[in-house]
């Protein structure tokens, strides 16, 4: 009798160790996904995940849209490599095929203009104004580390419904999404057009899926919408972009039909010669 008591007793605590394990091993997980991060962390976090690449290659087509809805399409490809270097070309329709635009270290920029078979240095006064007559200045449309130019602050959290793809866009399905929030302010000696920014970072991936644009005066200016963020191979990657200029009424989407990551781009592809060709 005794005997049977002491096996009995070793099942309980059996059965106890066996319960106790996965709820150790859950609160562990629990405390992992909790961890805090400073604004700044999340901030060069968003940036590695956006630049991941060591090159890209992307063929997209620009979508003009006016107050009426009256569109105008255009298309263009663009390059770009590492973080700092990024060039972005014109391929249709007739009247800007051949425009190229040329963003490299140190703040230069270049415009090439087919029309005068001519390429212009971009000034700084210039570098806030309309990039081809699209809801971006040629500021926004330079590859850039944030982290570099905006002081981060953290927000609240955010929820919101986005869209996202399970296989490369196969199934779309709705799925809630939790963001930081960050507000970043210029640096100082570093001039934008915009007084601060509101960038929304998803927090599974650290993809940034939203950026409100704010006027010097404090008002919201411009939205800038990623969306259809999927993964191919490893990088994350927005399928479509669209910033919502709010003053104008007007917006751009761009919308990404074909994209190659890792193929060695060479450093003669990001010079003044090769925005000439054709």
């Amino acid at each position: 009798m005794k005997e049977k008591k002491f096996f009995m007793m070793i099942e309980v605590w059996v059965l106890a160790l066996v319960m106790i394990v996965p709820s150790l091993a859950q609160e562990k997980k629990s405390e992992a996904q909790k961890k805090e991060f400073t604004a700044l962390e999340i901030l060069k976090k968003s940036d590695s995940v956006a630049n991941a690449p060591k090159d890209q290659e992307i063929i997209m087509e620009m979508i003009l849209i006016d107050k009426k809805g009256k569109q105008k399409k255009r298309g263009a490809k663009m390059l770009q490599k590492g973080s700092e270097k990024r060039m972005i070309k014109f391929l249709s329709p007739a009247d800007v095929k051949g425009l190229a635009f040329l963003d490299l270290p140190n703040d230069m920029m270049y415009l090439y203009l087919p029309a005068f078979k001519k390429i212009r240095r971009i000034a700084s006064h210039v570098k806030n104004t309309s990039f081809a007559g699209t809801d971006f200045t040629y500021d926004d449309m330079a590859s850039i580390n944030y982290a570099d130019e905006w002081v981060p602050g953290l927000m609240e959290s955010k929820k919101e419904i986005v869209s996202v793809s399970a296989e490369k866009e196969k199934e779309l399905e709705s799925k809630e999404c939790e963001h930081y929030l960050l507000e970043l302010k210029p640096k100082e000696g570093i001039k934008k057009d915009y007084s601060k920014l509101v960038m929304w970072v998803r927090k599974d991936n650290f993809y940034p899926a939203r950026i409100e644009h704010y006027s010097r005066e404090g008002k919201l200016w411009k939205i800038m919408e990623r969306r259809k963020i999927v993964k191919e191979a490893k990088y994350w990657v927005s399928k479509e972009t669209e910033m919502n200029d709010l003053k104008k009424e007007h917006k751009t989407k761009m919308l990404i039909s074909e994209v190659k990551f890792d193929q060695g781009l060479k450093d003669e592809l990001f010079s003044q010669r090769y925005l000439k060709r054709k």
